[in-house]
């Protein structure tokens, strides 16, 4: 040979094609996404997405606008990462997938905050000012946290629920429901809360456990000759009551009546206290609860009692109490609890009130003495001007001294607070503007839809996908249920309601419809604001003018994101929806939109198209701490976004999330991030690996033909055909946690411990441009290829990072993935039994390794024996099965069942494979390699043919 020099003198690890790639081992993301970031700003990456997808379907994710207000919190990163990696995912598929980042601007919320800063006593303009102003502030700092998750999206243009052309897509929509009529004016009780000064949406409500007095209250009989009467008695010898049960004491002051049911029985029990009506089965509860004995006199069902007359409580104490509470039959009063006697205050409660009209009290009736904040009227008899709630003890005391308390006692229940402030809200009657869900009458009705609002809603939900599926029996049974909605709030920061009424009768001016249009034009060009400058004189002239009061309701905020799929995705982004059919192929957010975002903008599409917005829609839950406590500053057991970006790299949180099953509550702290990052090195490491023993193989030139593979690569490759079909599966319905886990999988046991470790030796060995390196090296492309777009939906920093070293210039999101074929299922079995093979000669290796007789598996010479059809399979792969077992020498024998005799290797170990072979120092020039390694380097190479 011509090599002479001594072995001592050869560096036989500079003979070896090691690994090298740029692509760094540890990624240091914190430092370097920033980088990033600025650097798809600056391209216009997205707008580069675009471009690469003109002409192909469109995949639209409506986004559902975060509130501006105030930094985003990890709830907020979860729902835009998930956004995020499902437009990113579908990308791939080929799809057009448009994502244009939205912003709820208006309500109360922000009012809060200006009234906080600059006082409760601003003019509606200077509000509006100052609510625009922050607005638009808050948007600019959530924006830049939101590009620093790496999400990609229309950031130069998101849509904003005030922008001008949205505030006036909105009121052409709302003109749009008033004409398939269904809106109307009534007054009736609504949620209201103290503390937004307004009413609420069934939407805005959420239960929580609030500490009331339970009373049982008696109201005297009017007229004791007819309730005897009544239950058969020729006279009364004692004074007798109707005895109520409430948990409400601040509504017995407004009581106008008394509700029984017309098929429950009902007597008259003689106690010390005199004669008490009770429901008859409640009787002896009823007893135990004041301290009396008691006798039932008679007994007869509520339908004979409808239309006695009972005394208000305080009749004797006030005159401004001296009034009559008439017996009213409704079905709504039971004998579950209380006294099956259920007191009236219409203004105060659904069912009363709809029991009162119903028996003909006139609204100009209804006693409403609580105002909006949450006092009785000044005016108010024993109670005027106290609140409600701090009056309730007062009230206690006024019945027990008028001598008609009978019991009071401690109790708490789940009881609805507005999800705002947490507080209590009441229900209130009001005159508002209603959505009307079944059938009646709308204003201005020209073009009459067909079927009720809740029938069409209810026929949009069987026609949308759910993701998770228990979804749709939450939003149909809300639906189902829900009643009118009332859409006017008494609010300055929102989209008007821009009508006119008529100071003595109510009514809408006759020009309303044609008022809408000029509303939403003056809107269209300068904003609410505007409209809120528009006097009366201006829009109705001189003549009518005095006659008409303008009205300052606005609608309220869930009108304005629910509508957005209208005045958004058709209007102020027209490019972003699809022709026909729902506009959006998804809507994603937090299983509280059920009741909210959801809700109502399936009630408007309904209202307007007849159908859902949204062909899907997919809910997430909430972020909590590892012992599932809500995430909360008051708790300090958050994860700041911001934090975790800075210290980990946004990459993390990305990976947190997609690792996460989302259709439960989401958990995160310190220790699960540590877990995730453990988990971000190996597939990062994997990557690396596969980049690294790539990176001198130029796919045009040095590919292999995929039919002239060695046998192991083909397998390779079909198993990653496999594997991808599986995960393509999981991304079709939204499902990301098992593809990270099993990637995780995929990367440690197919690749790390089978196919890259037994992948070592011959691309480490063989001659750098060998058919044995080069068909290892093609697979290893392929696998790497669509490695980086399995991933890259979560894990896009990296992707991005990885495809500059091997993709074609353009962004990664700008590939679809990777092409396999259909995989050899002959070949998958075959590679499959060799595996579990393998893994049973791995554990008896390891057996004598733990007994420190060997070293590395290379050290041990394996005795294998197997019964036929093992042997025939193990014996098809010829001197190649000791690379597949990682040995130097393996014999098969056949027996009866898989079995391993290990024995340690007498042979001298090859200083450059590591083998242990008894041709190692054949070559006198080269005495401390073996003859593969000097074929591998100054011969022909030795031959692979399948591992």
């Amino acid at each position: 040979m011509s090599d002479n020099k001594t072995a001592g003198a050869t560096d036989y690890r500079a003979t070896l094609n090691l690994p090298d790639t740029p692509f760094p081992m540890r990624g240091d993301m914190a430092k370097r996404e920033p980088g990033w970031v600025k650097e798809w700003e600056d391209e216009g990456r997205y707008h580069r997405l675009r471009d690469a997808r003109v002409g192909a379907p469109k995949f639209i994710l409506h986004d559902g606008p975060p509130y501006a207000n105030g930094q985003i919190h990890m709830g907020h990163a979860v729902n835009k990462i998930l956004k995020d990696m499902i437009t990113k995912e579908r990308q791939l598929e080929g799809y057009d997938a448009l994502y244009v980042p939205g912003w709820d601007c208006h309500g109360l919320p922000i009012e809060n905050a200006i009234e906080k800063k600059y006082g409760r006593n601003l003019s509606r303009d200077d509000m509006q000012a100052r609510s625009r102003a922050f607005a638009t502030e808050q948007i600019a700092q959530q924006m830049v946290d939101f590009k620093r998750l790496g999400v990609l999206g229309e950031w130069d243009h998101p849509y904003k629920t005030m922008d001008f052309a949205n505030e006036a897509g909105e009121l052409r929509a709302f003109k749009r429901v008033i004409e398939r009529g269904f809106v109307y004016r009534g007054l009736k009780p609504v949620y209201w809360c103290f503390d937004c000064g307004s009413s609420l949406a069934e939407f805005e409500i959420e239960y929580a456990d609030k500490k009331s007095q339970t009373l049982d209250v008696a109201f005297k009989a009017h007229d004791p000759a007819r309730l005897a009467a009544a239950f058969g008695l020729p006279e009364l010898t004692k004074k007798a009551f109707a005895v109520i049960w409430t948990t409400t004491a601040w509504t017995i002051p407004a009581n106008q009546a008394i509700n029984l049911n017309p098929e429950l029985d009902y007597a008259l029990v003689d106690t010390p206290r005199g004669l008490l009506v009770l429901a008859a089965s409640l009787v002896e509860m009823c007893l135990n609860r004041y301290a009396l004995d008691g006798e039932v006199l008679a007994t007869v069902k509520g339908e004979k009692l409808g239309g006695l007359e009972f005394e208000h409580p305080l009749y004797d104490v006030d005159v401004g109490y001296r009034r009559l509470s008439p017996v009213y039959l409704a079905d709504y009063a039971t004998a579950d609890d209380g006294t099956g006697l259920v007191h009236s205050s219409p203004a105060y409660g659904v069912d009363d009130f709809n029991s009162c009209i119903a028996h003909g009290v006139a609204y100009d009736d209804i006693l409403n003495p609580v105002q909006g904040n949450g006092s009785y009227a000044a005016d108010f008899p024993l109670f005027g001007g106290q609140n409600i709630w701090k009056a309730v003890p007062v009230i206690i005391q006024a019945l027990r001294d008028a001598g008609r308390l009978m019991t009071t006692e401690g109790i708490t229940h789940s009881y609805p607070h507005c999800w705002r402030h947490k507080t209590p809200v009441i229900y209130r009657a009001a005159a508002q503007w209603f959505v009307r869900m079944d059938e009646g009458e709308g204003v201005f009705t020209k073009d009459k839809a067909p079927k009720t609002l809740r029938q069409t809603a209810l026929e949009a939900i069987e026609q949308t996908s759910f993701y998770p599926e228990n979804g749709k029996a939450r939003l149909h049974d809300m639906i189902a249920n829900r009643p009118d909605w009332c859409i006017s709030r008494q609010r300055s920061w929102g989209v008007p309601i821009p009508f006119f009424l008529h100071k003595d009768s109510g009514e809408l001016h006759p020009r309303t419809m044609e008022i809408l249009d000029q509303a939403a034009d003056i809107v269209e060009e300068g904003g609410i604001e505007a409209w809120s400058r528009v006097t009366v004189e201006e829009m109705l002239g001189a003549a009518d003018a005095p006659h008409y009061t303008k009205s300052t309701d606005i609608l309220e905020v869930w009108f304005d994101s629910g509508s957005t799929f209208w005045h958004v995705l058709r209007g102020t982004h027209p490019t972003v929806h699809h022709e026909t059919g729902p506009e959006a192929d998804l809507y994603l957010e937090g299983h509280d939109q059920h009741r909210g975002w959801f809700h109502s903008s399936l009630l408007i599409a309904s209202a307007l198209e007849g159908r859902a917005p949204y062909r899907g829609l997919l809910t997430h839950g909430f972020t909590v701490d590892s012992q599932g406590r809500k995430m909360s500053k008051s708790l300090g057991n958050g994860i700041d976004p911001q934090e975790v970006s800075k210290k980990l790299g946004a990459e993390i949180i990305r990976l947190w999330v997609a690792a996460s099953d989302y259709s439960g509550d989401i958990a995160g702290d310190d220790k699960i991030l540590a877990r995730v990052v453990d988990a971000y090195r190996r597939i990062r490491n994997t990557l690396r690996f596969l980049l690294a023993n790539t990176s001198d193989f130029d796919i045009a030139k040095d590919a292999v033909p995929l039919d002239q593979l060695l046998e192991i690569d083909r397998y390779a490759l079909a198993r990653a055909a496999q594997f991808q079909a599986e995960i393509l599966a999981h991304y079709k319905v939204y499902e990301f946690h098992p593809v990270v886990a099993k990637l995780q999988v995929y990367c440690s046991e197919d690749l790390g411990a089978f196919y890259l470790d037994i992948l070592k030796d011959r691309l480490y060995t063989t001659a750098p441009g060998s058919l044995a390196r080069r068909s290892a090296q093609t697979a290893l492309w392929h696998i790497a290829q669509a490695m980086l777009r399995w991933m890259a939906p979560f894990l896009s920093f990296t992707a991005e990072e990885a495809w500059k070293l091997v993709g074609d210039g353009r962004s990664i999101f700008a590939q679809v993935f990777s092409q396999f074929g259909a995989p050899d299922e002959a070949l998958l079995a075959k590679w499959n039994r060799i595996r579990e093979i393998r893994d049973d000669v791995n554990k008896q290796i390891e057996a004598v390794r733990a007994e420190g007789k060997v070293g590395s598996s290379l050290q041990a010479n394996i005795e294998l024996i197997a019964g036929p059809e093992d042997h025939a399979l193990l014996a098809s792969l010829g001197d190649d099965l000791k690379f597949v077992f990682i040995t130097s020498a393996i014999s098969l024998v056949t027996g009866s069942a898989v079995s391993t005799q290990v024995k340690v290797s007498t042979d001298a170990k090859c200083e450059r494979c590591w083998h242990y072979r008894p041709d190692v120092g054949h070559d006198a020039a080269h005495p401390t390699i073996c003859g593969r390694c000097t074929s591998n380097l100054h011969g022909a190479g030795e031959a692979r043919s399948f591992a």
